[in-house]
């Protein structure tokens, strides 16, 4: 009983962070530096515990064994006559204007205001580091936002697209002076600027913007923190690496395949700018509005244009579902392809007397593709297996055995309504 009370306290204490916040946000003169914990903070901690003092007596009960003395006020008494109501309610407002004057988010139990910050989502969370010092140097830890950024991002961002961030974070530091005490506030004013100019003070940005340093109580978190990682992706200024399912709107062309492309984010529609690489006589592609599904972190750190080493080969049998490397022609980068292993023409498909996987060649089938169809079927040498093709069918790069079943499902939610040619 205990812990459901909790978790109800804790969505009403969230709430009026909140209104904290944006109260804190508008009415505030002079933010910078930022002072203690805000009036409109202990404002609204004053109206939470009202409410709660004015619920039924064992909430009152079960919260008095874990709040703080000081933030309990009198019950009201809402069963007695009128003048007993009326003393009370006075009494009440003589100890609110006392409480408002002496309650702090701060003053929280650490365990109540961890729970608090743990459930805030990001854009919250980054009001709250607004709020004062120290309020800044709880919610900009790493601890708080790796749950955020698993949550949101750890799908398509992969380590692949955090190297691209450092480096790219490391050569803004080189443009903008190169100076290693300047790097931070470099890299900080090319990646804040979208959410320093929706959540932060308006006066930090002034200091960012004429490149002034900032005092050390009020210096933005690091760019290499799990925060401004993670605003860099939602700001859509980083372009960072990924990979598309069925590319260009799904153009025929490419049902079924998963090719790599450079992403940027738009909140405002949640969806995404895809940037494929140019590519033989084409130019760069742009597509716009991708959807979250279409898309995942490369599984592999081989180049687009590198031959994968497959080390899969010796143990696939019918049925294995894998991914294929094909390309157009040489001057085209790879995809990705969704296939599965088949059985040898002279096999009778009957498991007990199949011996597939002892043949020297791997049969590959891709069944989008009707029955007939030069696309339907690719023999892969098993012992040496390179780059296998011709400038008619293309080329068949290396093989990817798909472990999981998320794998599996990624690619059967996107199979076409009508069998290819």
């Amino acid at each position: 009983m205990t812990l459901h009370l909790w978790s109800h306290t804790s969505n009403y204490i969230i709430l009026c962070v909140r209104m904290g916040i944006e109260l804190r946000l508008v009415c505030s003169r002079s933010l910078f530096p930022l002072p203690p914990p805000c009036e409109s903070t202990r404002l609204c901690l004053s109206w939470l515990w009202l409410a709660l003092l004015s619920s039924e007596e064992d909430l009152t009960l079960a919260l008095s064994t874990t709040v703080p003395e000081k933030m309990f006020l009198k019950r009201r008494c809402v069963d007695g006559s009128k003048q007993q109501v009326e003393s009370s309610l006075a009494v009440e407002e003589e100890e609110e204007r006392s409480f408002s004057e002496c309650i702090s988010v701060l003053d929280l139990p650490e365990l109540a205001l961890e729970g608090i910050l743990t459930r805030l989502p990001a854009t919250s969370l980054a009001h709250m580091a607004g709020v004062c010092q120290e309020l800044r140097k709880r919610c900009c830890s790493d601890h708080l936002w790796q749950h955020l950024f698993q949550q949101k991002w750890s799908r398509i961002a992969g380590p692949s697209a955090f190297r691209e961030w450092q480096q790219h974070l490391k050569s803004q530091a080189e443009e903008m002076g190169g100076a290693a005490a300047a790097d931070r506030s470099a890299a900080a004013r090319f990646f804040w600027g979208w959410p320093l100019s929706c959540l932060w003070p308006f006066s930090w940005l002034q200091h960012l913007q004429h490149g002034q340093q900032q005092p050390a109580t009020t210096r933005l978190p690091p760019p290499d923190s799990l925060m401004a990682w993670y605003w860099a992706l939602e700001s859509g200024t980083f372009w960072f690496p990924a990979q598309v399912y069925n590319r260009e709107n799904g153009h025929v062309g490419f049902m079924l395949s998963c090719y790599d492309a450079e992403l940027s984010y738009d909140r405002h529609s949640d969806s995404f700018r895809a940037r494929y690489p140019p590519h033989g006589l084409r130019s760069i592609v742009v597509e716009e509005g991708v959807q979250w599904e279409r898309l995942r972190a490369p599984p592999l750190d081989t180049p687009a244009h590198d031959l994968h080493q497959s080390d899969c080969l010796e143990e696939l049998q019918p049925g294995d579902h894998v991914e294929v490397q094909w390309r157009r022609n040489k001057d085209f980068p790879y995809g990705w392809w969704y296939g599965v292993v088949g059985h040898a023409e002279t096999c009778s498909h009957e498991s007990h007397h199949c011996s597939c996987h002892l043949h020297g060649m791997v049969w590959l089938e891709f069944n989008q593709y009707s029955v007939g169809s030069r696309w339907r079927r690719a023999a892969i040498d098993r012992k040496n297996h390179r780059e296998e093709g011709t400038e008619a069918d293309g080329f068949y790069g290396g093989i990817r055995k798909l472990s999981t079943k998320d794998e599996v499902s990624s690619w059967e939610r996107l199979w076409p309504s009508e069998t290819l040619e």
